[in-house]
């Protein structure tokens, strides 16, 4: 039965060649065999599908399949006519024919790595049809899951890992983050034809600490006065996340403000202090008769 290929393809006769090729990509991508194992149902529909392309998605073909000199098989329907079509290959949806004088980019309905996920890597070349050689597959990846301490997150450290019994050397860069993952290309499991090996993913879960936190890449400390620190000043050793260092709290500071340590945050980062002042939690006589002798001041602006 001579089939009408536009039909097939499910568009008119007065399809635009966009409109043809639109078509086509739709339904390679749903009957491709390669997407439909052991289908058979499938594979003769791809195989339909393509020989209609074959002929609609070339000028040449669409114009004399249009004008009745050829049929739906790309063969010259006039009486006694020579060949001038080339024959399909046995068992093959795309036999010795090429499209529109080439071989159809797949990738560019399905993207250069679909097929990988199916079929072992083969990519375009179809060795389940034409008997083309596989290509050679990317080994497969492995994923970790590696803790890491809040400073050696900040700063930046190496670590050794055990993985697959072979001790691997992991930098993690400063300023890593919670569920960000680093990629060590090649040193993931071999590829079983050839090909490279995979990679090793490891994402990385940053422990909390007591006292630091991250905004940006700046360091922020929240940091405890007394009520004398507060009034007099004081110089108080605090910690960094390269070691201690020393600063100066201003006479008659208050709760909210902030110091700021230069280049002891992250990379260009800086450190950022809190002031807190925290008021004594036993009885202190002294101190009450002294706060009585002080005159009543407004602070307030409610």
């Amino acid at each position: 039965m001579n089939k009408n290929l536009y039909h097939i393809l499910g568009i008119s006769k007065t399809a635009s060649e966009t409109e043809i090729k639109s078509a086509y990509r739709k339904l390679a991508r749903k009957y491709h065999p390669d997407l439909n194992k052991d289908n058979k149902d499938a594979a003769e529909k791809f195989k339909e599908i393509s020989c209609a392309y074959d002929i609609l998605g070339d000028k040449e073909k669409r114009k004399k399949y249009d004008n009745n000199e050829i049929d739906s098989d790309g063969k010259p329907t006039g009486y006694g006519a020579s060949g001038g079509y080339q024959q399909y290959g046995s068992g093959n949806p795309f036999g010795s024919r090429s499209f529109n004088g080439g071989d159809f980019d797949f990738s560019s309905i399905f993207g250069s790595d679909i097929f990988s996920q199916f079929t072992g890597g083969r990519g375009n070349d179809f060795s389940g049809f034409g008997g083309a050689s596989r290509r050679p597959r990317k080994g497969d990846d492995i994923n970790y899951t590696m803790r890491v301490d809040f400073i050696a997150a900040t700063r930046g450290e190496e670590k050794t890992v055990n993985i697959n019994g072979k001790n691997i050397n992991v930098k993690i860069p400063a300023g890593t983050l919670s569920g960000q993952t680093l990629r060590l290309k090649g040193l993931g499991n071999p590829s079983p034809n050839g090909g490279s090996a995979g990679d090793v993913l490891i994402t990385l879960t940053v422990d909390k600490h007591p006292y630091f936190s991250l905004e940006g890449n700046n360091i922020v400390l929240d940091l405890p006065i007394s009520i004398k620190e507060a009034i007099l000043g004081a110089k108080i050793t605090i910690p960094t996340i390269n070691g201690k260092v020393a600063v100066n709290i201003p006479p008659y500071a208050s709760s909210g403000e902030k110091l700021r340590l230069k280049g002891k945050g992250i990379k260009n980062g800086d450190q950022i202090i809190n002031l807190k002042i925290i008021a004594p939690k036993t009885a202190n006589p002294e101190l009450e008769k002294a706060l009585h002798q002080l005159p009543d001041e407004n602070i307030r602006k409610f």
